[in-house]
C-alpha cells in the first residue's frame, strides 16, 4: 500500500470511530435518563481533552513518541474505555470512562493531521483528498445502526443503543493495529527550550489582527457546528418524523457532499482565496439552520439541506487547518494547530454540549419544543460570523500558492 493510501485509510478509521457515537450520544443519554447538566458534563469531555492536548500531544507526545506508535497506544486504550462505557447506565461510571476515552482520542485528531502533513509534498494540494477518507469514515459509521436499531423502541432501544460505543470500540482497536503500518514519523528530539514553549508563542499570534479574527470566527463556527450534533438527532426523530434507525444515515448525507468539496477544495482556494472560501463555509451553516427553523415540515428539503455539511466542513474547518500549515511560522505550526483544535474540538464542543441542552429545555413547554426559536439562535450566530469574516479578515496572502493548490484533482 502506498503512503498516500495508508494516510487515506488512517483518516477513514480515525473519523469512523467518532462518527459511530457522536450523532446519537445526546439521544442515548436522554434514554438513560441523564439530566441536562449531566449531558452537558459529558459534552465537555472533548474540551478537557483538547486543553490537555495543547500541552501533551503538541509538547510531549510529538517530542517523545513516534506518531504512529502514539496513535496505536492511544486507540488501543481508547477502545477499552469505549467498550466499558457501553455497559454503564449510571452517570458517574459512564462519565469517567467517556472522559478517559476523550483524553485518549482527541490528541489523535491533531496527530493524524500532523502525520499526514509530514508525508505530503504539497498539503494545500493533497490534504483535501487524504482528509476525504475521514468523510468516507463518517458516512460508513451510521450504516451498522440501520440494522442494529431497526424496530427497537423503549427498553429495547436503550439496550441496542449501546452499540454506538461497541462499534466505535471495534474501529478503535482496528485503528490501533493499522497505525503500526503507517510511515515512521519520529519524535522531534532536537527541540530547544524555546520550542517547548511554542504553544505560548502561537497564542501570542492572537495579537495579530487577522489571526484574532480567524480565532473568534472559528470559535463561533465550532460552537454552532457542534450544536448541530447536539440538537439534530432529536429534531429529526421527534419533529421531522424520521425513524431512530435512519436519522444517522440522514445526517451522514452531508458527508457525501463533503467528498466532492474535499476534492475541489484546492481549486476553490485558488479561485476564491482564503477569506471567501471560509465565508462560504460559514454560510452553509447559516442556510442549514434557517431551513431547520422555517421548514421543519418539508421533509425532503430537510434531508436535502444536509448536503451543505460538505461545504460547512471542507470550506471552513479543513481550510483553517491548511491555512495554519501554510501561513503560520514553521516553528509554531504544530502548536497553532493544537490551539485551533482547542476551539474546534474543545471550547466549541464544551459550550455547545453545555448551552444547547439548556436552551432546548428552555424552549420546551409541556414536552413540545419551539424548534424555530431554538434554531434561530445558531442562524443569527452564523450571520454574525459571516459579517466578521467578510469585513475584518485580511490574511497576509490572498490565497495559497497557485502552483500547488491548482493541481488538486
Amino acid at each position: 500500500m502506498s503512503v498516500r493510501a495508508k494516510l487515506f485509510v488512517m483518516m477513514v478509521l480515525e473519523i469512523f470511530i467518532w462518527g459511530a457515537w457522536q450523532p446519537k450520544i445526546f439521544s442515548y443519554m436522554s434514554l438513560l435518563g441523564f439530566e441536562p447538566w449531566q449531558q452537558s458534563l459529558v459534552g465537555s469531555t472533548f474540551g478537557i481533552a483538547a486543553l490537555l492536548g495543547i500541552f501533551f500531544s503538541n509538547q510531549f507526545a510529538d517530542r517523545n513518541f513516534a506518531s504512529q506508535r502514539f496513535l496505536a497506544v492511544s486507540h488501543a486504550l481508547g477502545g477499552l474505555a469505549l467498550f466499558g462505557a457501553a455497559y454503564q447506565t449510571e452517570f458517574w461510571p459512564f462519565f469517567a470512562l467517556f472522559l478517559a476515552y476523550g483524553i485518549l482520542y482527541v490528541p489523535t485528531v491533531s496527530v493524524t493531521n500532523s502525520l499526514a502533513f509530514a508525508h505530503l509534498a504539497d498539503p494545500a494540494r493533497e490534504f483535501g483528498v487524504i482528509r476525504m477518507g475521514g468523510t468516507i469514515g463518517w458516512i460508513a459509521a451510521p450504516w451498522p445502526f440501520v440494522f442494529l436499531l431497526a424496530g427497537k423502541e423503549g427498553s429495547e432501544l436503550v439496550d441496542a443503543s449501546k452499540w454506538i460505543f461497541l462499534v466505535a470500540a471495534s474501529a478503535s482497536f482496528a485503528m490501533a493495529a493499522f497505525s503500526l503500518s503507517l510511515p515512521h514519523t519520529p519524535p522531534r528530539r532536537d527541540a530547544t527550550g524555546l520550542d517547548r514553549l511554542a504553544w505560548m508563542r502561537a497564542a501570542r499570534l492572537l495579537a495579530t489582527p487577522f489571526v484574532l479574527v480567524l480565532f473568534v470566527v472559528t470559535f463561533i463556527d465550532s460552537f454552532i457546528h457542534n450544536g448541530y450534533f447536539v440538537l439534530s438527532d432529536a429534531f429529526l426523530t421527534t419533529r421531522v418524523g424520521i425513524g431512530a434507525n435512519m436519522s444517522m444515515v440522514v445526517m451522514s448525507i452531508g458527508q457525501v457532499a463533503e467528498i466532492a468539496t474535499m476534492v475541489v477544495l484546492g481549486r476553490v482556494l485558488v479561485r476564491l482565496g482564503w477569506k471567501w472560501t471560509l465565508v462560504l463555509g460559514i454560510t452553509g451553516h447559516l442556510l442549514r439552520f434557517a431551513v431547520f427553523a422555517y421548514f421543519p415540515d418539508a421533509t425532503g428539503l430537510i434531508v436535502a439541506i444536509q448536503l451543505l455539511h460538505g461545504i460547512c466542513y471542507a470550506f471552513f474547518f479543513a481550510t483553517v487547518y491548511i491555512f495554519v500549515d501554510e501561513v503560520f511560522p514553521k516553528d509554531v505550526r504544530a502548536s497553532a494547530q493544537g490551539l485551533f483544535n482547542l476551539l474546534i474540538l474543545g471550547v466549541g464542543m464544551v459550550l455547545a454540549g453545555t448551552i444547547f441542552p439548556e436552551l432546548r429545555a428552555r424552549y420546551t413547554v409541556d414536552g413540545v419544543t419551539d424548534w424555530r426559536g431554538l434554531f434561530l439562535i445558531p442562524t443569527g450566530l452564523a450571520a454574525l460570523a459571516v459579517i466578521l469574516m467578510a469585513l475584518f479578515f485580511r490574511p497576509p496572502s490572498a490565497r495559497p500558492a497557485q502552483a500547488g493548490a491548482s493541481a488538486n484533482p
